[in-house]
């Protein structure tokens, strides 16, 4: 009778997923087949034909104008992405550090807004104030300096690209340093270490999952985009999303571009999944193994004031059993609720 009460099927429970997996059969896995099964379809006449070839696929790869522009959106995006995670941390770090909770709400707010505002819009913004007789060059025609050409460069892509991705990642990266545990932060800071140092020792690797969550969505949102290369970067050289239209305009070949479109997904789903175990595995176990670690940690930067005069004087184990047993008093108080660094 137990296992016939294991193995019920709780429909209730089910009901409340179905909506989800038709969501996703009819709007992703239906169109994603499509588009593979469209890949080996053929054009005659500027008309689609349904067969089974591999020639798009053949001629397609064989391009080494292909090739240039996937390794081109390769850069740009993985550019962006590092671009973008090195702007949004000074932000997001004195978000979650230094400012009140009512000028964080705030903050977030005003980097919500832009996205009620179209893309396209804010890129068209964008062509005004990078012009040859826009805005930032006026400006600097005041100190004698320009004009300078910014539109149809890699640098017009670029500034597309942190325009889409810098709010998000900001935000991304706050809600990750708000649920680092203050308390290691406190304990690092005791035993010496720098504040610099605390951050790349105890805040960094208490924060990588959102870090790494904010880093994909930029890579993602990059490597697909059309509007900043094609608009800001001129689309010479082209980017892979420019190289879709193109080819679909040539002689009507959307079997061709449904192989760029293929492999553009293969990589975002490659980039993601890789993504994975870069992030924590399981909870924060309130063990000695975990607390040696993190002890570890703080003091094998090095520059922790307290750590090197001991261990200069022979007695950075007694310091390192304190540090143990007084980040023991500190985790008896409450369970700990952060993850693994």
């Amino acid at each position: 009778m137990s296992g016939q009460k294991a193995r019920r099927t709780d429909w209730y429970a089910l009901s409340w997923r179905i909506p989800l997996i038709v969501w996703q059969g009819l709007f992703f896995v239906g169109p994603l087949l499509f588009m593979i099964a469209m890949s080996f379809f053929i054009v005659k006449n500027y008309r689609m034909e349904a067969a089974f070839d591999w020639g798009n696929w053949i001629k397609t790869l064989g391009r080494p104008i292909f090739w240039d522009s996937y390794f081109l959106t390769l850069r740009l995006a993985f550019g962006a992405t590092i671009l973008t995670t090195l702007f949004a941390f000074p932000a997001s770090f004195f978000l979650s550090f230094h400012a009140s909770e009512t000028f964080r709400r705030w903050a977030v707010f005003f980097l919500i807004i832009p996205f009620f505002t179209s893309y396209l819009v804010r890129i068209f913004a964008w062509q005004v104030i990078l012009a040859q007789q826009g805005v930032i060059n006026a400006g600097l025609s005041l100190f004698g300096l320009g004009p300078y050409t910014m539109l149809n460069t890699m640098f017009g892509t670029m500034i597309g690209y942190l325009t889409l991705c810098l709010p998000l990642a900001v935000i991304l990266q706050t809600f990750a340093l708000n649920g680092v545990d203050r308390r290691l932060v406190e304990a690092a800071h005791n035993l010496g270490c720098g504040k610099f140092h605390t951050i790349f020792a105890v805040i960094l690797p208490l924060a990588k999952t959102g870090f790494v969550v904010a880093a994909v969505f930029c890579f993602i949102l990059s490597f697909g985009d059309f509007v900043a290369p094609y608009y800001l970067g001129g689309s010479k050289p082209p980017t892979l999303s420019i190289m879709i239209i193109d080819t679909s305009k040539s002689g009507q070949q959307w079997p061709r571009a449904a192989v760029v479109a293929l492999m553009m997904i293969v990589t975002l789903m490659g980039v993601a999944f890789g993504a994975i175990p870069v992030g924590p595995k399981q909870r924060f176990q309130l063990g000695s193994f975990a607390r040696r670690k993190f002890v570890h940690r703080v003091f094998d930067f090095g520059d922790c004031a307290h750590g090197g005069k001991l261990h200069a004087a022979g007695g950075g184990r007694q310091l390192r059993l304190a540090a143990e047993a007084a980040l023991r008093l500190i985790l008896i108080v409450e369970p700990p609720r952060w993850e693994t660094c």
